[in-house]
């Protein structure tokens, strides 16, 4: 596995506040694939927070949660999006997202529910994520004609 080391060009100070400004909800990644997910004519709820991990949609009736990933923060293996960062802090903290992500979806599979994890480098090709996403989903529940 080839292992790319990234040196950082920012100060301390200014990396600080950049990593800052990084949203955990709301993502650009996450309203692409809730468009994706509506489109397709399923509904769904935000953020299960009574749910191990908080995923990023959750559909009840189904038991099935889906959860959007960036590929630098989770850690997705051989994408050109996520590289070993130079610093220990940041090898250590993703490291434990890592961990966290599978302990997450160890606990809802032992609740009975289902996940699916997107990943943000997939998102360019939307055709074959709503085919994953159906898959998935099972066909979508029919809507009341008024």
């Amino acid at each position: 596995m080839l292992v790319r080391l990234h040196l950082d060009n920012l100060s301390k100070t200014i990396r600080s506040k950049v990593m800052r400004a990084i949203r955990s909800a709301n993502t650009r990644p996450e309203l692409c694939v809730r468009r994706t997910v509506y489109s397709l004519g399923y509904r769904y709820r935000l953020t299960g927070s009574k749910l191990p991990g908080r995923p990023d949609l959750v559909f009840r009736s189904r038991r099935k949660v889906i959860f959007v990933h960036g590929c630098f923060w989770h850690v997705h293996k051989g994408c050109a999006l996520s590289h070993v960062p130079k610093y220990e802090y940041w090898r250590n903290k993703l490291a434990r997202n890592v961990a966290r992500d599978s302990a997450t979806r160890r606990a809802l599979k032992h609740s009975g529910w289902k996940s699916l994890i997107l990943w943000e480098c997939e998102l360019s090709q939307l055709e074959r994520v709503s085919s994953k996403i159906s898959s998935f989903l099972g066909p979508p529940a029919p809507r009341n004609a008024t």
